[in-house]
């Protein structure tokens, strides 16, 4: 990336997909042939001209091709107007920037537990994605996804893959309230956790989902006797300017994207606000 972390690269929209009815896939390659260089669970900061920037989680690994996807939920001016870009339209990127999830440091040769809510599967996927692709260095796999209703489902076909994937030991997938067309779980994804089968002392957590949802699965683990010191969370909503100048992201002494925005949580749990 760009010497200059102020500066933003020029990048060109390859992909621009419907997802939800809020959400949007997008495919981007940096015009200088350059590989973004992020890592799981990193984000970038994407800039339209006339309109503005925002920081948006990278949600796919570095170990599958030089491009990289995002899926952004219309909820403001900036996203709002990626989700009016077409194939070739350019946009204006900024990054990789934050801690992400440590995968090399601190998961290697562990157990791995995903459990994802909603849109937090988004930032997620890029840890998932890199830990199939380097599967020999990790030990047993499981992923748990909780969408509100099959409607709101990210990844749909992915997830297809995932359930049959021979290299993930465990995958479960719940809605919380489900239609006609759903023959799946039904309930909160914390009725999920206690049916996943791991060695509790070997085992790493990550946790990305809605603010409600922590709070619950963040208990659930308690009772399961899970140690703070190995479940990982991502506090990226809180997430503005990507420098630590703006102060929108201080948790006290924090700042999102700076420290984290991926946090193990015996080092935020006791910080008002964190969670």
């Amino acid at each position: 990336m760009a010497e200059d972390m102020y500066v933003p690269l020029q990048a060109t929209t390859l992909r621009s997909e419907e997802m939800t009815e809020t959400e949007r896939f997008f495919e981007f390659k940096l015009d200088s042939g350059e590989p973004l260089g992020h890592k799981p669970g990193q984000f970038a900061e994407v800039s339209i001209p006339g309109i503005g920037e925002a920081p948006i989680s990278i949600s796919s690994s570095s170990t599958r091709s030089d491009t990289f996807e995002m899926v952004v939920r219309n909820v403001g001016n900036v996203s709002n107007g990626m989700h009016q870009l077409s194939k070739g339209d350019k946009v204006g990127i900024r990054g990789p920037f934050g801690k992400g999830f440590p995968v090399e440091e601190d998961m290697k040769g562990k157990d791995l537990l995903f459990i994802c809510g909603g849109i937090g599967l988004v930032p997620v996927r890029s840890a998932i994605q890199y830990v199939l692709d380097n599967s020999n260095d990790y030990g047993s796999i499981s992923i748990l996804f909780g969408a509100k209703s099959p409607s709101e489902r990210l990844f749909v076909d992915e997830l297809a893959e995932w359930k049959e994937d021979d290299k993930i030991d465990c995958f479960m997938e719940t809605v919380d309230k489900g239609d006609e067309s759903w023959a799946g779980n039904v309930g909160l994804i914390t009725t999920c956790i206690p049916k996943v089968d791991h060695d509790i002392s070997n085992t790493k957590v990550i946790v990305c989902g809605p603010p409600v949802m922590y709070k619950f699965v963040l208990i659930e683990l308690e009772k399961l006797g899970f140690s703070h010191d190995d479940i990982y969370v991502s506090l990226e909503r809180r997430m503005k300017c990507g420098v630590g100048l703006c102060g929108h992201c201080q948790i006290n002494g924090y700042y999102v994207c700076q420290d984290g925005p991926v946090f193990k949580y015996s080092d935020i749990e006791d910080e008002k606000g964190a969670i």
